[in-house]
């Protein structure tokens, strides 16, 4: 089965062509990370107006990138949530209008699921079951995995998402949007020990996550340095970077540790955004070899949004006979737990 995935649940226009037989043929993707960091985050409303102009010339030159003709195409696959409504919209209606038009089925995928199985992409994918850790800037959860659909929350942000904490500590050190990647490359650069930020939540039972604490002393930490320095140094940034990435990365493993030694699981799969973070997974390395566990993620162009991710999912999904009707029913807010199982 030959399936085209679209993914517009954000502010990255993705389109791929997964076939089941062999494998990812094409993709390509668009980022519209230039237009928003102008604001300092995404406008919904300039995200949905530039998927407009962007996702018809990127599919097809997809569809010419992996010399398929449309006729070839036996199914399309498109994100249906959770995301923004509007970016939401645009590529729903899309698929669903040349479902149509082709004649061929159509199915709304659920974004994190893609995201979940994106490592399935690589030469050694992980099998069922293990343990997923999602996290990116609108979730940070993790879930037991029995297989497609079969999935139990375990554990996950009670407030700030990890992601979406690193882009609020990059913002207060005047870091350009989005903060992930230069608080990483400002991490590498700073003093060892010079500051010490909490790790959230890492002293009591449970799975969940907090990171609004942790925002909140690096905003103190650089308040505290502007009022006797006047402004923040190039190494002040650096350090702070620093310790709150070390913070950050070191409560996600600790979690993720627990969580393996909780369900007698040796299996972790990381995806998301964040997962790109390459202290993040050394970190996880780390950790998880002390209990014989092992790590599995996609490539770094597999972690942020695709439409790899988008077509592979659905087509696990369209391969076993399920489609949606011809209703547009994007998806804004989507629990994860309520996919059926395949």
């Amino acid at each position: 089965m030959l399936v085209l995935g679209i993914e517009t649940s954000c502010d990255e226009t993705g389109v791929a062509l997964y076939d089941t037989e062999k494998g990812l043929l094409a993709d390509a993707l668009y980022s519209q990370i230039e237009m928003h960091n102008e604001y300092g985050g995404v406008v919904p409303e300039l995200a949905s107006r530039d998927h407009v102009k962007k996702l018809l010339p990127l599919i097809q030159s997809t569809l010419d990138k992996a010399g398929i003709q449309k006729q070839q195409v036996d199914a399309i696959a498109y994100t249906k949530g959770p995301g923004l409504v509007g970016a939401l919209m645009v590529g729903t209606m899309t698929a669903r209008a040349i479902a149509f038009a082709w004649g061929i089925p159509a199915l709304g995928v659920h974004h994190m699921e893609g995201h979940l199985l994106a490592p399935m992409l690589e030469d050694t994918p992980p099998e069922f079951p293990f343990v997923a850790l999602l996290v990116s800037g609108g979730h940070t959860q993790l879930v037991e995995v029995q297989g497609i659909g079969q999935y139990q929350l375990l554990g996950e942000s009670l407030d700030d998402a990890a992601g979406e904490a690193f882009d609020k500590a990059a913002k207060m050190m005047g870091l350009p949007y989005p903060g992930g990647p230069h608080i990483a490359k400002l991490a590498s650069q700073g003093t060892e020990g010079r500051f010490k930020f909490p790790r959230p939540m890492v002293d009591r039972p449970g799975l969940d996550f907090s990171f609004s604490g942790l925002k909140t002393y690096t905003l103190n930490t650089v308040q505290a340095l502007e009022k006797e320095q006047g402004q923040l140094s190039d190494q002040d940034k650096a350090d702070i970077a620093h310790a709150f990435q070390e913070a950050v990365v070191d409560t996600l493993a600790i979690k993720c540790r627990r969580a393996l030694e909780q369900t007698s699981m040796k299996q972790l799969v990381m995806a998301g955004g964040v997962s790109a973070n390459t202290r993040l997974r050394e970190k996880l390395e780390q950790a998880l070899a002390k209990v014989g566990g092992q790590v599995f993620y996609a490539r770094p162009q597999f972690c942020t949004d695709n439409g790899a991710m988008i077509a592979f999912a659905g087509a696990q999904r369209l391969d076993a006979g399920q489609q949606d009707d011809l209703a547009v029913k994007p998806v804004a807010r989507w629990p994860l737990t309520e996919l059926p199982a395949i």
